[in-house]
């Protein structure tokens, strides 16, 4: 089970390889944004894979992935700055830039199947055939501590923070952060309609797997949710909130139009929940919007 102290280690651990990145208040008291879109790579996914490299003994076989596009090129960018081989499974749906990326960051990409969960196959019969150090995107110990990085730094920027709505998919970034929190702010999940893994978790008492598709499906895609996140969710009385593929859409294009700020879809969630009667913060409640990736297509916008 992570716990805060398993983020604290992982601070420690990861503090030369990552950036800080900034928040931004732009409801004077009431609402903040966590610009993680910042981190290397372009989403906060570097903070779990360093952490993950780090804390293991790594074959010279290097490193495997699977991913929809953001996992991976976190894996390829701590591999690359750490002198490490990678070899990283997508989806053939997945976005051309997010592809462009890994093979920038000098990463073999494999492109299979239709879904994550096709990609995520094929990776883990190919780790087991070379003994490569598999790097999960969302459901390792290792993994979550290290995202759980993104919430001791919020703390730090804005300490009396009640509420911080995080958009969901694995559930990594979720179960770090409600765990870095615990006792000390609240975590929202958003997810979209049409890829409710943790909302369907919830319901059912435990994982389960679910259909998923729409404009979020790239980073947000998932079939089930985290072991590990539902666990944390549990525990820290986590609520999932469904925004449709219209809120979504809405809520990235305001976001840029507000805040000059450009996400991907799957971040973009995150906002929609406050820009529609998916969530009402109570008056006097200080909420932090975590805009977690920015790896999108600009003729998309």
């Amino acid at each position: 089970m992570i716990t805060r102290d398993d983020a604290v280690a992982a601070a420690t651990r990861i503090a030369a390889h990552v950036r800080r990145t900034p928040v931004v208040e732009v409801e004077p008291g009431a609402l903040w944004l966590k610009l993680e879109f910042l981190q290397h790579s372009g989403s906060f996914k570097p903070r779990g894979m360093f952490n993950r490299i780090l804390a293991s003994d790594v074959p010279s076989t290097g490193v495997i992935a699977a991913s929809g596009g953001n996992a991976g090129a976190a894996v390829a960018y701590a591999a690359h700055t750490l002198g490490l081989p990678a070899e990283v499974f997508v989806p053939v749906t997945t976005p051309s830039v997010k592809v462009e990326t890994l093979h920038r960051l000098g990463a073999v990409v494999v492109q299979h199947g239709k879904e994550y969960a096709e990609a995520y196959e094929a990776a883990t019969k190919r780790a087991a055939d070379t003994g490569a150090l598999f790097c999960h995107p969302y459901d390792q110990l290792d993994v979550c501590a290290g995202q759980g990085t993104l919430g001791l730094e919020l703390l730090e920027q804005v300490p009396d923070v009640d509420t911080v709505l995080i958009a969901v998919g694995g559930g990594g970034l979720m179960a770090g952060v409600a765990a870095a929190l615990e006792g000390r702010a609240r975590v929202i999940a958003v997810e979209p309609r049409n890829c409710p893994t943790l909302h369907s978790a919830l319901a059912a008492g435990g994982p389960v797997d679910v259909e998923v598709s729409g404009v979020a499906v790239d980073s947000l895609g998932a079939r089930r949710v985290g072991t590990i996140a539902y666990e944390v969710a549990v525990r820290t009385g986590v609520h999932s909130l469904l925004v449709s593929d219209d809120d979504i859409v809405a809520a990235r294009r305001a976001l840029w139009d507000r805040h000059r700020v450009l996400v991907e879809h799957g971040t973009a969630a995150a906002y929609a929940a406050l820009l529609t009667d998916a969530y009402t913060p109570a008056a006097g409640e200080r909420v932090a919007l975590v805009l977690c990736g920015a790896n999108t297509d600009l003729s998309r916008l």
